[in-house]
């Protein structure tokens, strides 16, 4: 199908790059790879805890204080 071609092109760009790479360039890659997987556990565990599971004992409690915190007039 002439819809999937500019799919596939791209994609064997990107192949075909990453075979052709230098050592370095992977090694390079990896590095990234492991530091964006590490930043975003950080982020994710220390900066952004789950309040609401923290704050209210029950899904009802939770989804009430939700609720009010959506609907309510500012």
């Amino acid at each position: 199908m002439k819809i999937f071609q500019p799919i596939q092109k791209a994609f064997r760009f990107y192949v075909e790059g990453f075979r052709h790479m230098p050592a370095w360039g992977r090694k390079m890659w990896l590095i990234i790879i492991i530091k964006g997987i590490a930043i975003f556990v950080i982020m994710k565990f220390l900066f952004f805890p789950n309040l609401l599971k923290k704050n209210y004992n029950s899904d009802e409690e939770r989804s009430k204080h939700v609720l009010e915190q959506l609907t309510k007039p500012r």
